[in-house]
């Protein structure tokens, strides 16, 4: 709700108390079903080639700004690259089973002075797509963002091009903002970005929405969901 100052023009909400939030840094983040750990070269970079590589095709790298990748020491460069990075800062996916990394995501575009954050370089395997790791990697670095960092504002940009990215950030929770046209140079080709963001005041509904998700009750003996991520956050908003 808008406010008015003493010149009777409408101005935004006040924010007290407000200061500059942290820097991300290179923690480990630990889940029921997956654990976020900084991107290594050493410990992760034989393990991420490897679940990739399980791909029929690079059809997964076609909207990413990298790869795909021809050979098991052009990833290895990348990744030592990458690990350097403290924006954007990547981390690994580690399948709690097996104790491999089967995927990637970053916090980048990291704006301390307003409290914006993003996510993205969202990298996954076939090991890892569609699966309850997958939401799960997604949230814990929701939480660390909102609940530790306590940023304001969290975003999601993808081509708009690309339907997958587009539905995976409806589904956790983004809501979309529009797309920018024309925004982006990359691989070649003009890039419309699609944005979406979750803010502060979302948060609380959605992780409520997410421990219900994730809850093992919620999944069957094939390991399948019993009730949408969806729908537990509209059973919030009755």
């Amino acid at each position: 709700m808008a406010r008015q100052n003493e010149y009777g023009q409408n101005i935004g909400l006040s924010v007290d108390g407000w200061a500059p939030r942290p820097q991300p840094t290179a923690v480990t983040l630990s889940g029921r079903y997956c654990r976020l750990e900084p991107l290594n070269v050493e410990a992760h970079t034989a393990d991420l080639f490897a679940a990739y590589s399980q791909a029929k095709d690079g059809s997964d790298w076609t909207y990413l700004f990298i790869g795909p990748f021809s050979s098991a020491d052009a990833y290895r460069a990348y990744v030592e690259v990458a690990a350097q990075s403290t924006d954007p800062r990547h981390f690994a996916v580690i399948d709690l089973r097996t104790g491999k990394a089967v995927g990637t995501l970053a916090l980048m575009r990291i704006d301390l002075a307003h409290g914006v954050i993003e996510v993205g370089n969202v990298t996954f395997s076939p090991l890892l797509k569609q699966s309850a790791l997958s939401t799960e990697a997604q949230y814990l670095l929701m939480a660390y963002a909102f609940d530790e960092l306590g940023y304001r504002r969290y975003e999601w940009k993808c081509d708009d091009l690309n339907a997958p990215s587009r539905k995976a950030a409806i589904r956790l929770g983004f809501t979309y903002e529009g797309t920018f046209r024309r925004a982006v140079v990359y691989k070649g080709r003009s890039r419309d970005t699609a944005w979406y963001s979750i803010i502060r005041e979302e948060w609380p509904g959605l992780k409520q929405a997410f421990n219900a998700w994730l809850a093992p009750e919620n999944f069957d003996e094939q390991g399948q969901q019993r009730r949408s991520l969806a729908s537990f956050r509209n059973q919030d908003q009755d």
